[in-house]
């Protein structure tokens, strides 16, 4: 087989146990500006854009704000929660350190572009990382492809030749549909689709990914 030319990484689960931290925020922003939350708010969240859930957050969940101001106080607090350093996941720094000595490293994130950029200097990643890019920097969110569509272009490789590292169903649904292979690492607090597990290559564990990008080689 041949080697896989880039690797894309999300970031919200994969690399930062974060998903929780959004939905506790969401939540409770939600709750105090008048919102009712829904049962599937939280699936259908993961992986929307910050236009796109603000927007969810008012139209769905009843916020009584704009969107505009509903994501600049869900942002606002997610930062201050990022003050201490983001809840980086075990592994995930050696990974990408690992796989970027293979091949180059992106991240394709649904997180805004400041909550990107502080796991990249709390990581020392900076320089390692070529690419990293917000769906709202890309046009929709998860799980259409644009933004693994975006970071193949800014890497200069097809899509077809980059493998893509995912946690939720939104988010594999993106990266398939952007024509890449699949890595899902299950998230345990909100596991996929199973019919989406199905179509793509499973890892126990984040830190089993160099071996396996390799073993493509």
């Amino acid at each position: 087989m041949d080697a896989f030319e880039a690797v894309v990484f999300d970031l919200d689960g994969v690399l930062v146990d974060s998903e929780r931290i959004w939905d506790e925020v969401r939540q409770a922003f939600a709750a105090e500006h008048g919102g009712t939350w829904l049962p599937d708010s939280t699936r259908a969240m993961q992986g929307m854009s910050t236009p796109e859930w603000a927007s969810y957050l008012v139209e769905q969940v009843g916020v009584r704000l704009s969107p505009e101001e509903v994501a600049s106080g869900v942002v606002a607090e997610m930062t201050r929660r990022y003050e201490a350093g983001p809840p980086v996941l075990p592994g995930a720094v050696d990974t990408v350190r690992g796989v970027a000595e293979l091949c180059p490293v992106a991240i394709a994130s649904s997180s805004p572009p400041a909550l990107i950029r502080a796991f990249l200097e709390a990581t020392g990643l900076t320089d390692v990382v070529r690419v990293a890019l917000s769906s709202e920097q890309a046009g929709a969110g998860k799980p259409a492809p644009d933004v693994y569509l975006a970071a193949a272009r800014e890497l200069d490789v097809d899509p077809t030749r980059c493998a893509a590292v995912e946690d939720s169903t939104n988010g594999l649904r993106s990266a398939l549909a952007a024509g890449m292979t699949v890595f899902a690492v299950p998230n345990p607090h909100f596991p996929p689709d199973p019919t989406v597990l199905a179509r793509v290559a499973v890892l126990s564990d984040l830190t089993n990914l160099p071996a396996a990008v390799q073993g493509r080689a």
